[in-house]
């Protein structure tokens, strides 16, 4: 069994400098679980590190998709495994991190089997939705009722997939999660969570809200889309980009941009939190990932970790 060690936990929590210590401790590289760290030219607001903050350590799954590319949670469990083999093979430690919790169910647990999405079919359950907001979920009742009280009906993209799944499938979607997931096969895996104090780490985000649009993030989507790449690109709706975006087009001013950033910014840490507290053993460290004791404390659940395997 290859062992495998992730670090999860809300943005902002120090995750990178924590991964980074382990790989250094442990002859270990990183593999990025970040949705936005793998479209390439989004950097400030991905809080990707620069080339010297990796200290040279190898990192992978990062600047991988031009942004206009569809990914999705079984494009990354297939990339993320393939690179955990890889990094196996040499004999390194694979230390996955990042706070994108589906990626990391995915890689780890698998998803069901379900169909390819249809492009054509999604076209239709939009347009519906739009026109008539709130049908999808009252379909989704009709052809699975378990998904229906599970999935909120504001949630559209889950909606509409369980619906599109019944759909192609013809049966319903609760019915294939029953049929398993193909899970990881050969790799033990320590789960490290980052759980930092709420308020402080409030304070941490404002504060790095700030310096994005200090640093040129309106620039920077600006040059993005000085490229080619259109407003429509899925990175575009991540908080901060959406807010510089709506700031460029006139939408917002710069004081609203920043509020409207800091206050969506908080509440998908808080998102992060809750999603990650479902996620089975996983092992919380109560602090930020820079921390020295809360790296002490993770270093020596890592070599404890190492000697079992």
């Amino acid at each position: 069994m290859k062992p495998v060690v992730a670090v999860a936990g809300p943005t902002g929590a120090g995750k990178s400098e924590l991964a980074l210590r382990v790989a250094e401790q442990f002859g270990g590289e990183v593999v990025s679980c970040d949705s936005l760290q793998i479209y390439r030219y989004f950097d400030i607001g991905a809080a990707k590190l620069a080339p010297a903050g990796m200290r040279g350590v190898p990192h992978h799954l990062i600047d991988i998709l031009d942004p206009d590319q569809m990914f999705t949670a079984g494009d990354y469990a297939l990339l993320g495994r393939a690179a955990l083999a890889a990094i196996s093979s040499r004999g390194r430690l694979p230390v996955v991190a990042g706070g994108t919790g589906f990626y990391l169910r995915a890689l780890f647990e698998g998803l069901f089997r379900g169909p390819a999405r249809n492009a054509a079919l999604r076209q239709r359950l939009d347009a519906r939705e739009r026109r008539m907001p709130g049908s999808l979920h009252r379909l989704l009742a009709r052809f699975d009722a378990a998904a229906a009280q599970r999935i909120h009906p504001h949630d559209v993209p889950k909606v509409m997939r369980a619906v599109e799944v019944s759909l192609i499938a013809r049966r319903p979607m609760t019915e294939m999660f029953r049929e398993g997931r193909d899970a990881l096969q050969g790799c033990r895996t320590l789960k490290i969570g980052l759980a930092p104090d709420r308020d402080e780490l409030y304070r941490r985000l404002d504060e790095r809200c700030g310096r994005m649009f200090e640093s040129g993030l309106v620039d920077e989507v600006q040059r993005i889309l000085d490229r080619g790449f259109p407003l429509a690109a899925k990175p575009f709706e991540s908080h901060g980009y959406r807010q510089a975006v709506q700031l460029l087009r006139g939408d917002l001013n710069a004081k609203e941009a920043l509020f409207y950033a800091q206050r969506n910014t908080r509440n998908y840490a808080k998102r992060q939190m809750t999603w990650f507290r479902k996620e089975p053993d996983m092992q919380w460290l109560k602090g930020f990932g820079e921390e020295p004791h809360i790296q002490d404390a993770a270093l020596a659940r890592v070599r404890e970790f190492l000697t079992n395997c």
